[in-house]
């Protein structure tokens, strides 16, 4: 039998980075089309990212090279804030590191993974380093090239230029070099993943040159930038017991008790009050030795019966004093097993939905210029769902899209958006599929969805979008979640049935008044032999008569679907 130290001779240590290495597609590089479309999202995501938090609106030009078989530059440039000097190897040389993965708020990226991962696709595939030209608009353009040390998790710097900037251009622009790659314009490629990026972002104006040289834009529709997201303190109802130990050891607060009511939405001094209640409350009732006993006052408590629960213990309050001395200590000295407690009060405890000020939706009208300017439809609607919360206290907000006819052509066309960002792989599992199939469309007057010139554009946003996986192209099905964009869809579905009830009402009468002019020759004939009358000025009466009556129908027509 083999040794300890025999099978420990090989037992190594390894980074994130060599993790991510290993395993690339985890983040999306699995392919040879959806990886070429993750490289480009994840450097235009942080373009747009960047823009929008420095109120900026976007400019972003993207330009693919043919360098060989399967081999292309890819190059990225935005207008943005650019990038100081000494952040550019954090950046895009660092996993796991980013101004957002580690706050609560609301962004394309959740992970940090993103850009990063696309310097180290590059680097494992043609072994060169990524250039990054960026300046913050200073005397001073910073050019350099940057490799990421797996091992260490780190960038490093291969090269570095400087060059003078008597224009004070500022903004971004990065070249990576990637192999074992293919530009197709097909719908999981960059032509089609920049598409629905205009539409979900009418602010941005975007820039392809393919391959070829075909120089493709999607002009913006709106002048207006979006608020940027404001970050938001989590729900007790949303946390775990590592994430209040953790912030409890960082926290400024100098007791629990201003931890828990400076740190967490939701949370007053009276709500503290009451966790001192609860908590005691739990203690107690772990020290009844009879289980049925025991599940009624579990019962109770979920009812809100803490005050009744503690009364049925002698000598609760000295339990009640002993845990409200917590809520006085220093927060670093804060136990696992008290962390624990305070959580688990929380799930007895009833405390108002998580604020969603934080949430930046699209918007009605901008879903709609999105979807004009790029689809041109003949029918559009928008709606956009009041924010609800999923896993007891993480708050989402859903968004729909509708657009029919005009240029779209034939057959069902779902886009899919978490955040504002397409997701165009792995739709079999995600909610937005699930639910967008879930509706009786018939219903809707869609007899035959397949072959229905429609387009359903769903955007889910969150401060945690549920992804089933960190390649973030499927969004969990999450049953409040699902819920949501049902209605949402059956909104905008009644709407599209009103237009095409009243489009169908409309041709019935085209056809009908077709009809009748089709015999008023012959009839202002007859009736001209018969009474001696001009022909042409029976002709003249009839067809004055037929467009009348028509007339007034669509009036009718018209007045009833407004009132609807």
């Amino acid at each position: 039998m083999a040794e300890a130290k025999q099978l420990f001779k090989e037992f190594k240590v390894q980074s994130v980075s060599e993790f991510f290495r290993r395993n690339a597609a985890m983040l999306g590089y699995t392919g040879k089309i959806r990886s070429l479309t993750t490289v480009i999202h994840e450097a235009v995501t942080n373009s747009l990212d960047a823009c929008e938090e420095a109120g900026i609106l976007p400019y972003v030009r993207v330009e693919i090279e043919e360098l060989g078989r399967e081999h292309y530059k890819v190059i990225v440039e935005d207008n943005g804030p650019g990038i100081p000097e000494k952040y550019i190897t954090h950046v895009f040389g660092k996993m796991l590191a980013g101004t957002k993965a580690h706050r609560n708020i609301q962004s394309r990226g959740q992970q940090g993974l993103g850009i990063s991962g696309a310097v180290m696709f590059a680097q494992t595939t043609s072994g060169k380093a990524t250039r990054v030209i960026t300046s913050t608009g200073e005397d001073q353009i910073i050019e350099a090239w940057v490799k990421i040390d797996v091992d260490k998790n780190e960038g490093k710097i291969v090269r570095k230029e400087k060059h003078p900037n008597p224009k004070g251009w500022r903004g971004t622009r990065i070249e990576l070099e990637v192999k074992n790659v293919r530009y197709v314009r097909s719908k999981q490629g960059v032509y089609w993943y920049l598409k629905l990026t205009a539409i979900a972002n009418p602010h941005a104006h975007i820039e392809l040159i393919e391959p070829d040289g075909k120089l493709i834009v999607f002009p913006r529709s709106s002048d207006e930038v979006p608020e940027p997201p404001v970050e938001m303190k989590p729900h007790p109802r949303g946390v775990l017991t590592d994430d209040v130990y953790r912030m409890a050891k960082k926290t400024r607060r100098n007791t629990v008790k201003r931890f828990l009511i400076g740190e967490f939405s939701r949370i007053s001094d009276k709500k503290v009050d009451e966790l001192v209640e609860y908590i005691a409350a739990l203690r107690l009732i772990k020290t009844e030795k009879d289980k049925a006993v025991q599940e009624q006052l579990y019962e109770r408590l979920a009812k809100g019966e803490v005050k009744a629960v503690l009364r049925s213990f002698k000598g609760y309050t000295k339990v009640v004093k002993q845990v409200a001395k917590i809520m006085e200590k220093p927060p670093e000295k804060l136990t696992w097993g008290e962390a624990e407690e305070i959580v688990e009060a929380f799930r007895y405890m009833k405390f108002l939905a998580p604020p969603t000020h934080g949430l930046r939706p699209i918007g009605e009208e901008n879903i709609e210029k999105g979807l004009r300017g790029i689809l041109k439809p003949e029918f559009v609607t928008a709606v956009t769902r009041p924010p609800k919360v999923y896993s007891g206290g993480i708050p989402f907000q859903v968004e729909v899209g509708l657009a029919y006819g005009g240029e779209i052509p034939a057959g069902f066309e779902l886009l899919r958006y978490a955040n504002r960002v397409p997701l165009l792989f792995d739709a079999g599992s995600c909610v937005t599929t699930l639910a967008a199939r879930s509706v009786d469309w018939k219903r809707y007057k869609v007899d035959d969805l397949e072959r229905a010139p429609l387009a359903l554009m769903i955007n889910v946003i969150s401060v945690h979008v549920p992804y089933t996986g960190t390649g973030k192209q499927s969004i969990a099905n999450v049953e409040e979640i699902h819920s949501e964009i049902r209605l949402a869809i059956m909104d905008a579905a009644r709407r599209l049935q009103t237009y095409l009830s009243g489009k169908h009402r409309k041709m019935a009468q085209v056809k009908r008044r077709k009809t009748f002019e089709k015999y008023i020759p012959e009839i202002a004939r007859a009736l001209s032999i018969l009474t001696g009358e001009p022909e042409e000025k029976i002709r003249e009466y009839f067809i004055t008569y037929v467009e009348n009556h028509f007339a007034a129908k669509e009036t009718k027509v018209g007045e009833v679907s407004e009132n609807a």
